[in-house]
């Protein structure tokens, strides 16, 4: 019987095989562990393969940048159609790679400095994209069906046995490392420097198959930098609005902020605003975001108690060292930076807060306009009810009451809030009648169209108008008159039923200004506590050091 349903001899231990064949390939131009840099594209000819599924760290802020200016000189009759698995495409390597031909095929979560070009390039059918991810789908599809055959990651040192120490700026070299030195892949390291003893062991270095030393620093993008000399009175007043219409009205301790100038306006009127409406203590005081130089204030002032960062920012390495009691810090003296569960912990927090590009009467939000394709990143993660949750806290609980309805069941709801200016760059209106998201699915033949944030995630639209809370509207088209009542002189704004608004107002479901008791005469640049770079090296005892491009004294 047994016989009768037996396969055919199979070899158990290809992976294995392919792993030692490329091992033996690779070693011809490397001294031990450590790869000859000058030899490096030759190197990478000898252990990848044609078709071969490659991830190349590139992350929100550290890149693996000298391993992809490599790949991408290698000889495309040696390597071609790779399979690129990579959570972000930042520099102009990462699409080299498909111009030329030496990739083909793209998995990626986020393209923001290279959203246009992506875009052309798949108009042009060099780029096959499987889809656009959230970082912790991605991340989990690594250790499913695209775990990665290569993988080049970035960390500060080496020794030679090939440990890696990573620094301050970790991010997600645990998930691609993991996942490829436990199946057989290939992993490559890019480090600044080789050391005799790495000041902390991040990765081992029985997971790391060869190291090579880089000719400069890892690229590192300082995009958690806002200077706040940028923030408008407009930004001001809608950071004013959330702190009086969400944060103290549902006792939000536990969130994420999202990038922008909008979310550090808030944190910059915490030691301020906040303190004198006696907050303290009661709001903001677990984050899960990179330590943002505009949080220094919130921090000095005793808001913020505890951070978990998914990377670091640059300038921040002394100031974050020196603050062991809210970063967390290694026995090195430097922090300890993870995008997994930095994305987990906000996925379990209590609100999160960001922006969008569109928005539509429903709710959904959408970043992949028919201009640019900038992808997700991990806002769908952090900006979705976490409905696998089961622990209480206030604001989850209060939430949840305000969405139930007679008769159901009693849930906690996430607080999931977007908050954006009635028209954006350009002019261009925020809020539309229907997303391009649309017409990129039919265009990029995607199965769904690209949403960000889905609508029945969102809780509440902050604008500059006002406040709309969706868990108060019982039906589609009080969801939708809601979202026009605060779209202002947008033409979706425009067409607000008056009558319809003015109801939703009195339940609640639209809130202006006066009706939390914000008092618009105070939203002025006064209310900062910092209103440049050098305040907050102010604020923080001098620990704080901005790159160049952000100073100006």
């Amino acid at each position: 019987m047994l016989d009768s349903v037996r396969q055919e001899t199979r070899v158990w231990n290809a992976l294995e095989t392919s792993y030692r064949e490329r091992l033996a390939r690779g070693a011809a131009f490397a001294d031990g562990k450590i790869a000859r840099r000058d030899e490096i594209v030759a190197f990478l000819e000898a252990v990848i393969e044609p078709y071969d599924r490659i991830c190349i760290e590139g992350n929100n802020q550290k890149h693996a940048d000298f391993l992809a200016e490599s790949l991408a000189k290698t000889s495309v009759d040696k390597i071609h159609d790779l399979h690129v698995v990579q959570s972000n495409i930042a520099l102009s390597a990462h699409l080299d790679v498909f111009e030329r031909g030496t990739a083909r095929k793209l998995d990626f979560c986020y393209a923001g400095p290279q959203g246009l070009r992506i875009a052309r390039l798949i108009k042009e059918g060099k780029v096959e994209v499987g889809a656009i991810h959230t970082y912790l789908e991605l991340y989990s599809r690594y250790f499913c069906d695209l775990t990665p055959q290569v993988s080049f990651v970035a960390a500060d040192a080496a020794d030679a046995d090939g440990n890696l120490y990573t620094g301050p700026n970790t991010e997600d070299t645990p998930a691609i490392v993991e996942a490829t030195a436990f199946k057989s892949g290939v992993l490559i390291a890019q480090v600044n420097r080789l050391v005799d003893k790495v000041p902390r062991v991040d990765v081992s270095g029985d997971w790391v198959s060869f190291v090579v030393e880089a000719p400069k620093p890892h690229y590192i993008e300082p995009i958690f930098t806002r200077d706040p000399a940028v923030i408008t009175e407009v930004q001001v007043l809608m950071a004013m609005m959330v702190i009086r219409g969400i944060y103290e009205k549902y006792g939000v301790a536990r969130l994420n902020h999202g990038i922008g100038f909008d979310t550090a306006a808030i944190e910059l009127i915490l030691p301020t605003y906040a303190a004198d409406l006696g907050l303290k203590g009661k709001i903001c005081r677990y984050m899960s975001v990179n330590p943002c130089p505009t949080l220094i204030p919130a921090i000095e002032a005793g808001f913020v108690e505890g951070i978990h960062c998914a990377g670091s920012e640059l300038g921040m390495e002394a100031y974050t060292a020196a603050r062991s009691d809210v970063f967390f810090i290694g026995r090195d003296g430097t922090m300890r930076s993870n995008r997994v569960f930095c994305q987990l912990a906000g996925h379990y927090a209590d609100l999160f807060i960001g922006s969008t590009l569109q928005i539509d009467l429903e709710g959904n939000s959408s970043t992949a306009t028919l201009a640019r394709i900038t992808g997700f990143g991990g806002a769908p993660n952090f900006g979705s009810d976490s409905r696998g949750r089961r622990h209480g806290s206030e604001p989850w609980l209060k939430a949840g009451a305000e969405q139930r309805r007679e008769g159901t069941m009693p849930r906690g709801r996430k607080l999931v809030v977007q908050m954006v200016e009635t028209f954006g760059d350009g002019m261009s209106p925020t809020f539309v009648e229907t997303l391009d998201a649309w017409e990129l699915q039919k265009t990029f033949g995607m199965p769904l169209p690209p949403v960000m944030v889905y609508g029945d995630d969102l809780t509440h639209v902050l604008t500059e108008e006002g406040i709309a809370n969706l868990l108060l509207c019982d039906t589609l088209a009080e969801r939708a008159q809601a979202i026009r009542g605060v779209a202002g002189y947008t033409p979706v704004g425009m067409k607000r039923d008056k009558a319809m608004v003015e109801r939703l107002r009195q339940k609640g479901a639209v809130q202006y200004a006066e009706d939390i008791g914000v008092d618009k005469r105070l939203a002025t640049r006064d209310l900062l506590a910092a209103r440049s770079i050098k305040d907050l090296v102010a604020w923080s005892g001098g620990l704080y050091d901005p790159p160049s491009r952000f100073r100006n004294w």
